[in-house]
């Protein structure tokens, strides 16, 4: 299956042209569906443990990176005040890190303020529907599209677990979409975020992206993009910017995961294990915004599903990346391997940027849990497919949850 790479010329324009990055002006993404499927490592869970130290505020609140951390750097031939300074831009490929034991994330204060927030772009992928014939796998029918339909402000009173990932990638600075949930480790206390593999990793070829950070509840008063460009960061990030100090996703993500439709996109799920940019009162990022929702990793078949809600916010035309949106539909089967599980397919208008966004399911007990994430979906909109979540996706959670079991 092809990725399709419409001219870009029609896209952003105003804020395309605000730029200050070469690379995003020369590279700036179509506006087509945002589900990239780049392969975050699910690694091993005996990885140094060094490299998931969390950065400390300090009584002056200057942060203060772990010498854990700076020697990771270090090992790698980065130098942290470089870095911090622009050398995290160079993503010549025999520098680009890419095992799950290399992942290393500095903070860098002040990085992503509300101009750079408001014009990140989404990542592209899409799927070409007539690639589907040769499909050895249980498809079913093509869902009708089903309009997605604004969430009404505040987003934290309707959907407190939503929020955004922002990232830099060799193509510029990107946007996707996540939710939080619950970590076993730390009842009531989680700082874990649940998003899509090509959010945090390029996959098959690629490495670790730079500088991901989590916004919960982005733009919760739901202003307009021209109202946002005189917002003050806490009216954009009203509970703050988390960056992620650790995350893992799937080998087979790693593995196969990359820019042409649909590769790895049944393992395409990604955790990430955050901190506050500010250090903060001392609260997780679950008290902090008052929520988290579960993960269920038993994959209920399709015809046991009555209804998901896959919540995000799409960036590509139609829509500009800066409101909530979700999409209610009954799924039904998608499969791109007669090899890889059948993923979740449900009709929804959402476009890139959506990536990365919870797929919830209420279950038997009338509670809601997360079942899956927005991965991939056509070039002009209408569905979207999700993985299911079973062992392997079970596995990635544990690991992050398992890595800060003690602290």
């Amino acid at each position: 299956m092809r990725s399709i790479r419409p001219s870009s010329t029609a896209r952003r324009g105003r804020n395309a042209r605000r730029r200050t990055s070469p690379v995003l002006g020369a590279l700036a993404l179509a506006s087509v569906l945002a589900l990239t499927a780049t392969a975050c490592d699910s690694g091993d869970t005996g990885a140094d443990d060094r490299a998931g130290a969390t950065a400390s505020t300090g009584s002056d609140g200057k942060i203060t990176i772990p010498d854990d951390i700076k020697d990771r750097l270090k090992e790698h031939g980065i130098d942290l005040d470089k870095w911090k300074n622009g050398a995290w831009k160079n993503w010549d490929r025999d520098d680009w890190l890419r095992e799950a034991q290399d992942y290393v994330n500095p903070i860098i204060k002040g990085l992503w303020d509300p101009d750079r927030m408001r014009e990140a772009e989404d990542p592209d992928r899409s799927v070409d529907e007539n690639d589907l014939s040769g499909d050895q796998g249980v498809t079913d029918p093509t869902p009708q599209a089903v309009d997605a339909k604004a969430v009404d402000p505040s987003y934290h009173e309707n959907a407190p677990e939503a929020g955004k990932v922002f990232f830099d990638s060799p193509e510029g600075t990107m946007v996707c979409s996540a939710t939080v949930v619950k970590d076993p480790a730390h009842p009531g206390k989680s700082n874990l975020v649940w998003t899509a593999g090509h959010c945090v990793h390029a996959g098959k070829g690629g490495g670790w992206y730079r500088n991901i950070a989590f916004v919960p509840s982005y733009n919760d008063s739901g202003k307009t993009a021209e109202q946002l460009e005189t917002a003050t960061k806490e009216e954009a990030a009203p509970y703050g910017v988390w960056w992620g100090d650790w995350t893992k996703t799937s080998d087979q993500w790693i593995a196969q995961g990359g820019q042409t439709g649909g590769d790895g996109a049944s393992y395409d799920y990604a955790v990430i294990h955050v901190t506050p940019e500010e250090g903060g009162s001392g609260k997780s990022l679950e008290e902090t915004v008052g929520s988290a929702l579960p993960v269920k990793f038993d994959a209920p078949a399709v015809p046991k599903v009555k209804s998901i809600t896959a919540t995000g916010y799409p960036a590509a035309a139609p829509y500009d990346g800066q409101k909530l949106y979700q999409c209610q539909d009954k799924p039904g089967r998608f499969s791109l391997s007669s090899t890889d599980p059948t993923m979740y397919r449900i009709g929804c208008t959402m476009t890139g940027g959506s990536s990365g966004g919870g797929w919830v399911a209420t279950g038997s007990d009338g509670k809601p849990s997360l079942v899956s994430n927005t991965s991939i979906g056509p070039a002009h909109a209408g569905w979207l497919a999700g993985p299911r979540l079973g062992p392997v996706a079970k596995g990635v959670y544990d690991s992050v949850s398992d890595k800060f079991a003690g602290r």
